[in-house]
């Protein structure tokens, strides 16, 4: 399952991924993982949540972000959910459609059975068609 939550930045997305993440790992049976462009909220999440830097690594490209998920979760068969913050800076997806790629997130889910939800600086209105009904928070 893919949701997203949607809004203008300075909307707080942020705030609301990050509270997600801690209420999700006090009912998890296996691993959280954060994907950010910083590790600035690294005090703000449990440490039981896996945090990872994105911009640690030399991702260019859509598809090179979703093999980059990928390989995440190859090396951690417990993964239940991932939070996405910033999506389309994590993604390199600013200004471009972002269809394919939740597509491909949600093929992803649906074969390894892991939850992504993710914080995209768009107003809900302004989603392809497509996305819109993944939209759970906007902001």
């Amino acid at each position: 399952m893919v949701q997203i939550i949607a809004g203008r930045k300075g909307k707080g997305k942020t705030k609301h991924l990050l509270d997600m993440a801690n209420t999700a790992i006090k009912a998890a049976t296996g691993s959280i993982v954060y994907l950010d462009k910083s590790s600035k909220h690294m005090y703000e999440l449990s440490n039981k949540i896996r945090l990872i830097n994105v911009k640690e690594y030399p991702i260019t490209t859509s598809e090179g972000f979703i093999g980059f998920v990928c390989g995440i979760i190859s090396q951690d068969h417990d993964i239940e959910t991932m939070f996405l913050d910033s999506f389309l800076k994590l993604a390199s997806l600013e200004g471009e459609d972002i269809s394919d790629t939740i597509a491909t997130l949600e093929k992803i889910s649906d074969k390894y059975s892991v939850n992504f939800v993710l914080s995209v600086s768009l107003d809900a209105a302004e989603m392809p068609e497509n996305v819109q009904k993944d939209v759970v928070i906007s902001l």
